[in-house]
């Protein structure tokens, strides 16, 4: 692990500050919009509007929130938002830490994760991900962390681990980092590690030695967090913070 502390002055950092209702600072954040399912029957539409994503104000913080539209038919349309740094900021070893509150309600899957930047090029898998933080309301005690790559992908192919925090994550904030160093990656929680994995621990090559970019997304419903009712609960709020960026060279 690095010898860094969070309180130490991050390399980068942004804790979305501006006016309540205003749009991710576009300088650092686009979004990718669409519908379609993302891979795994997943519910929602993803936009670019501030009804799903926007700053809190005050001390800071950004809303990412998704909605239901027309509510009295059944399978109404369902927003969100799933933003990303490509091509503005990316990162290559650190630590990466975000401090994030869990929506709560039925069919939620909320993530904070990294892709390789040679996406376009290679295409997923083989740009390599690194989950920082998933999390299902399915299973509202838990953070997942997983590692996806050519030959270990998907729902049932990624390598992770599943960590019971013991509470409700939805009840309050907490810190979902990764220490990535050359050869590893760590996951913790609030600081405390509960997971390694190394280049011998998966099935296959090793993505995870180029730049990355960062995404944060708020998903409904989908193959993994299903729906625990006709509807999903909406709206359902994700907030973030900060995010905050080490570098390996800073330590």
């Amino acid at each position: 692990m690095l010898n860094a502390d969070l309180s130490d002055s991050p390399s980068w950092s942004h804790h979305f500050e501006g006016p309540a209702g205003a749009p991710p600072d576009p300088s650092v954040w686009t979004h990718e919009v669409g519908a379609g399912g993302w891979g795994c029957a997943q519910h929602q539409e993803y936009t670019a509007t501030t009804d799903n994503a926007c700053l809190s104000g005050g001390d800071g913080g950004l809303r990412v929130t998704a909605r239901a539209h027309d509510t009295s038919q059944p399978g109404s349309r369902v927003t969100s938002a799933r933003l990303v740094t490509r091509h503005r900021f990316t990162v290559r070893h650190g630590r990466i830490a975000a401090r994030l509150r869990m929506p709560t309600g039925a069919g939620l899957w909320s993530a904070f994760w990294m892709l390789g930047e040679n996406i376009d090029t290679v295409g997923w898998p083989a740009c390599g991900e690194i989950d920082v933080v998933e999390h299902v309301s399915s299973d509202p005690t838990a953070a997942h962390g997983t590692l996806h790559g050519p030959g270990y992908s998907g729902l049932s192919g990624g390598i992770g681990h599943r960590h019971d925090h013991g509470t409700d994550l939805a009840e309050d904030f907490h810190t979902y980092s990764v220490d990535w160093t050359p050869g590893s990656v760590t996951w913790m929680l609030d600081g405390t590690a509960y997971n390694t994995l190394s280049a011998a621990d998966v099935p296959g090559p090793w993505p995870f030695e180029q730049p990355f970019y960062l995404l944060l997304n708020l998903a409904v419903g989908g193959a993994w967090p299903g729906l625990e009712t006709d509807a999903p609960t909406l709206p359902a709020v994700l907030q973030a913070r900060w995010i905050r960026v080490w570098n390996l060279s800073d330590h």
